[in-house]
Parts: structure tokens; sequence; C-alpha cells
């Protein structure tokens, strides 16, 4: 179960733009994207022993070095620019598609400011697509005068105006090959309200869903302690594997051979490489995007401000997968009385505008296909967990046209 945290036309690495209150709407919904994709957008951050090749970030001649669990590491940093979101934002959650061949590893980190007041790096994230040398890991315990992280979330005291992102890429010292590349970078600020919006009239994708594969995470229930025990703890892997099932980028039967004969063994193989070691879950937002990216896939964490949002992807061909948190009988029909936090898939809606939904805590695989009342499921999902969503798609199905948060 996971814990509450929690195409643009612009240049990428620009902030592509900001929530604009409607007349009357008290608590605007805030919410800023910005990223960095490709060669042209990487070549504006400052860097240090790294080079862009074929669009992406790569060791060069790096002239830094690090001891990290006993093993020394060549280090190349890249930095962004300082962005500003226009507003004061809150929370902070960033996202990134890497490659870490043999014993390399990235680090995403971030540094935030207030007027006058900068804050220590943090970090929000040390990934490894294996788990073979390094594993993948939060850091806790981290926390100035700005803010703390909690997990992959950067939670403000106050709130801050800009914030910059960096990224290091690590090999292991002596290695003449196999540089980790970083292709991707990208961050979603947000200052959101305590309650939801008046629920958002049905849109463009009404009567549309998305054939998009049905797993369970119940069948998977105590198998694997050490990634977390399937069950109620498997929601995020689970909900990513149904999203790769639907593009066909599940991993390969080589890959989860290690699973056996179970029940959807490609979920066990999930929740292994989105494991975090120091939150011990597999709800980590970040490292379940980057782990898709590793597929093939285009993937980030944003979030999205109204269901009709979400039917901009629907209607594209992608299905969002969404975080929800509810108290007993907050959301008819839904497997689990509560919840915390849990996700699931936004498959489509009805012709009336409700949400159907692929929702893993069903018991079988032919019961994850449910139907939730509009106004339900929309206050969930944006109380919640601010509309926090994972966005995953493929080259066929490019992103729609975006308000600034993708």
């Amino acid at each position: 179960m996971l814990r509450v945290l929690l195409v643009c036309l612009l240049p990428a690495g620009m902030l592509v733009g900001v929530a604009t209150p409607s007349a009357g709407d008290p608590a605007p919904r805030q919410v800023a994207f910005s990223r960095w994709e490709g060669g042209p957008a990487l070549r504006t951050g400052a860097v240090k022993g790294l080079r862009v090749k074929h669009g992406a970030l790569v060791l060069k001649k790096p002239s830094k070095r690090r001891a990290y669990r006993g093993t020394t590491y060549d280090v190349g940093t890249w930095t962004s620019s300082p962005v500003s979101t226009g507003f004061g934002f809150t929370q902070l959650v960033a996202s990134w598609s890497a490659a870490t061949p043999k014993n390399s590893w990235v680090e995403v980190r971030a540094r935030l400011t207030s007027g006058s007041t900068r804050s220590h790096w943090m970090v929000l994230g040390r990934w490894a697509s294996s788990d073979k040398h390094v594993r993948r890991t939060s850091v806790p315990g981290q926390s100035d005068a700005l803010g703390r992280v909690d997990v992959d979330t950067w939670k403000a005291a106050g709130s801050a105006d800009t914030y910059q992102l960096q990224v290091r890429l690590m090999r292991r010292a002596g290695a003449s090959s196999a540089s980790p590349s970083v292709s991707f970078v990208g961050a979603v600020a947000s200052r959101l309200p305590s309650s939801a919006p008046a629920v958002s009239p049905p849109g463009v994708a009404s009567g549309v869903v998305l054939d998009v594969p049905r797993y369970s995470q119940m069948v998977h229930r105590g198998e694997f302690g050490q990634y977390g025990g399937g069950g109620e703890a498997w929601c995020s892997p689970t909900s990513t594997a149904m999203v790769l099932g639907y593009y066909g980028r599940l991993p390969s039967p080589k890959s989860y051979a290690w699973v056996g004969p179970r029940v959807d063994p490609w979920v066990d193989e999930v929740a292994r490489r989105t494991y975090d070691v120091s939150y011990e879950g597999t709800g980590n937002w970040p490292f379940n995007t980057a782990y898709a990216a590793s597929r093939g896939l285009s993937a980030f964490v944003t979030r999205l401000r109204s269901l009709s949002e979400a039917e901009s992807f629907i209607a594209a061909g992608i299905p969002v997968i969404a975080s929800v948190s509810f108290s007993n009988g907050a959301l008819y029909g839904a497997p689990i009385s509560s919840t915390a936090g849990h996700l699931l898939v936004i498959v489509g809606f009805t012709a009336t505008g409700d949400v159907v939904v692929n929702d893993p805590a069903a018991p079988s695989s032919s019961t994850v296909r449910r139907t939730y009342d509009r106004r339900q499921f929309e206050s969930v999902w944006l109380t919640g967990s601010g509309g926090t969503a994972y966005v995953i798609h493929d080259a066929a199905h490019p992103l729609p046209a975006s308000p600034g948060n993708w």
C-alpha cells in the first residue's frame, strides 16, 4: 500500500505553464512541470565530467570520485539552471530516464530557494536498474530550514520560489566503458488546496475505454518478502505492469525466470525493479516511472488538476496511473473499504463520464475492471494525493497538448 505523500511547444527544459484559476475559484490548483530531454535541452545545464552523446548525458573524463558502500566511483554532474514556477510551491517530485549498465548508477538531487534562503542539496533518489551492485533507495532524514524529503517528495516548511535539479552519474572507478546515461530529467512543482474543486464535466473521452490488461496484486500475497511481500504492498508495480502490458513492453521471460511458476510472474519482476530498500516498499513514484522508461517508454510523474485532464490522455490512447486515498464509504464499489494510499489505472470513461479503472486491489484478474462515480473518484484522487499520476506512453501515442503540467 502506497503512503500518501504524496505536448508542449515551448523549448524542452523551460517552464511550461501554471494553472490559471477560473473566475470565483478561491483555491486554484497550481502545478508546473519542467523537463530536460534530448541533446539541446540537456546542454543548457552545467556539466562536470560529462558530455551529451546521442541525446543523453554520459561520463566523459570524470575529475571527481566518491566512495559508496565500499566501492569507489567516478562521478560526473549535470546541474540545471534555476527554475521559477511563478508561485510559491510546497512540494516537488522529480522523474528521470536512465540506463545503468554493470556497476553504475545515478543520483537525482534538488536544491530549493525561498527569497534569499537556499536549501541544501536534497537527494530525491538513488537509482540503478539492477540490484546486483547498488540497490536503489531513497534517503531518509533529510531536512533543513526550508523543508524535508518524504521518500520521493520534497515538502516545504513554508513555500519555495525556485528550484534546481542535479543529476550525478556514477561508474565504478577505473572502468573504461559501460557509462550510465540519462536522457530525461524533469520535475513537477505544486501548491495544492486542501479541498477538491467542483466535479469536472465529462469531456473528450466519454465512452472511450482502453484495452489495458488486468492483473491483481492480491494473487501475489506472501510472495518475496525481500521485495515487499506482494498483496497489499504491490499496487504500484502491478499498475505499472498493466500499463507496460498495454504497450507490449512487459519484461522478458528470461528476466523473470527467477520468479518460478507463479501467476503473472512479470508483476514480481516489476516489484523487484521498483523496490526502494530504505522505504522498504515498491510505491516510490519515480522509481516506477524510471523502470517503465527503462522498458523503452517515455514516463514521468506529474499532478493533474481534474479528470478532464485525465480524459485528454485517454482520448490520446494513454492510460493514466493515479494515486488515491479514501476513508470508509468514500469510493463505492472499491475492492478495499479504505486506504491511506493506493495506485490504480484509469483506463477510460463511460458515456456519462464515470471513471473506468483497472483496480489491482481486486481479488482476481477477472474482477480488476471497475467503474467508479466521477465525483467520488475525483475527490479521493485530488484530495488524496493532489492528483498524482504516472504518465507512461510510447512513440505511437504522443502526449496531448499540455496546460503546463506535462
